[in-house]
């Protein structure tokens, strides 16, 4: 693809992805199980937290997917995560599955795997996994997700073993019109999937938030969605800001 291609509006968000890096759950995003063969899309996301105590959180990433198959969407992405005096750098490799058929059944499920690979030492190795869940009712969209994330590799500072902690998402949005839809976003992490933590540890995070498609013609099309999730738990930050970019070809 050339880089004319490519709209203006985009090249400065890709500044924004490398210099302000993020938690990796600052900067999450809602998966949807629906895939779309020969889709091809460039993706910046970006988002910044503000924690109750101490420093703020920064990061984003950058990636290209593809549709390989008729379920079957996969995407690689370099990323960058800063919280206090830690930066991250991180590649990580996604891959959908839609596992019913577009449309067919009240229900859309999928299945998320994400594997992520540090790109410094300071960091473990990391594997999240999970289904994915979608339905709709008139110009409603719903989606909720379970998601089980595990880290292995080197030990964590304090050479406590890694455990298999149980994370959500979830989104309501409401289809206006293609380029402005509007409704909310939630994060969520609960501890370990099989031992939840008490209250003032888990992580839960919501807020509203906005979405739009802008067809540019040719199967061109620029994708948005950014959301200001407040804290809603103790251990969670106050605000959270996020935002995703994904420019389809």
């Amino acid at each position: 693809m050339k880089t004319s291609h490519i709209p203006l509006l985009l090249i400065p968000l890709a500044g924004i992805a490398f210099t302000h890096s993020v938690f990796a759950n600052t900067a999450a995003y809602v998966y949807t199980p629906i895939v779309e063969q020969g889709e091809r899309e460039i993706d910046f996301k970006a988002g910044a937290a503000s924690p109750l105590a101490g420093d703020s959180a920064q990061g984003g990433s950058i990636g290209f997917g593809y549709g390989a198959a008729e379920n079957w969407f996969t995407e690689v992405y370099l990323k960058k995560e800063r919280g206090g005096n830690t930066d991250i750098n991180l590649a990580e490799w996604e891959n959908k599955f839609q596992l019913t058929e577009t449309g067919k059944y009240p229900l859309e499920i999928g299945f998320i795997t994400e594997l992520e690979a540090p790109l410094s030492d300071n960091a473990p190795w990391e594997l999240n996994i999970g289904p994915l869940f979608q339905t709709e009712f008139g110009r409603f969209q719903l989606n909720g997700n379970l998601l089980f994330k595990h880290a292995f590799g080197m030990a964590d500072e304090n050479g406590v073993p890694y455990t298999t902690n149980f994370n959500y998402q979830w989104q309501a949005k409401y289809r206006w019109q293609a380029v402005l839809e509007f409704g909310m976003q939630g994060f969520g992490g609960m501890g370990k999937w099989n031992a939840w933590s008490d209250s003032a540890n888990q992580d839960h995070r919501a807020g509203p938030a906005v979405f739009g498609k802008i067809a540019l013609g040719n199967r061109r099309a620029i994708k948005y969605n950014a959301a200001w999730l407040l804290g809603t738990s103790n251990a969670a930050p106050n605000h959270t800001i996020r935002m995703q970019i994904e420019y389809e070809f």
